[in-house]
């Protein structure tokens, strides 16, 4: 059944993201054989998140996955990103700072994810300094070209002072009339 499985799981891959309807049918296939299949669980969790925007349900496969192997790498990313994108900083950066102790994590991603939660909570100085380790942490030059662009946008935004900033978003839009 394993080689069943399997075959279903990479059907649903191939399919991912252009034939969602074929991907969703092999991913349910691969999970009534194994629904503990972690590819096919963060392939699920990936639809949920990334294509129908529902951040909760995707989240939950990915603790599915989690579940089954705290340490799964394949997870790792996708996970962070509906976090952050699901408005959970504290969960995000509990997991961030918990995937760094992972071994053969790829920790330019995950500075980068952890930049990227100081971009959302809007402390981007502190969004510039994690990137350093990111760029130190990086082994391939397309990556260090990304991190190049991703410290540019950042740089934009941190020429408003942080105060400034969370003080605006307190207001209501009444407020500033």
């Amino acid at each position: 059944m394993t080689t069943i499985n399997s075959n279903y799981v990479f059907k649903a891959l191939e399919a991912y993201p252009y034939e969602l309807e074929k991907c969703i049918e092999a991913l349910n296939y691969a999970l009534s054989y194994n629904e503990n299949d972690e590819m096919a669980l963060s392939l699920m969790g990936r639809v949920y998140a990334e294509i129908l925007n529902n951040y909760e349900e995707g989240i939950a496969y990915y603790k599915l996955v989690l579940a089954e192997n705290i340490n799964n790498l394949e997870v790792q990313s996708h996970y962070i990103n509906a976090l952050l994108w699901n408005e959970n900083y504290n969960e995000a950066e509990e997991y961030i700072n918990y995937a760094l102790t992972v071994k053969g994590s790829d920790k330019a991603m995950l500075y980068l994810k952890q930049a990227n939660l100081y971009e959302h909570t809007k402390e981007f100085s502190k969004a510039l300094k994690t990137l350093k380790f990111a760029h130190v942490n990086t082994f391939n030059n397309e990556f260090i070209e990304y991190l190049k662009t991703e410290k540019e946008r950042i740089k934009t935004k941190s020429f408003i002072k942080e105060d400034s900033i969370n003080e605006k978003e307190t207001e209501t839009p009444n407020e500033k009339n």
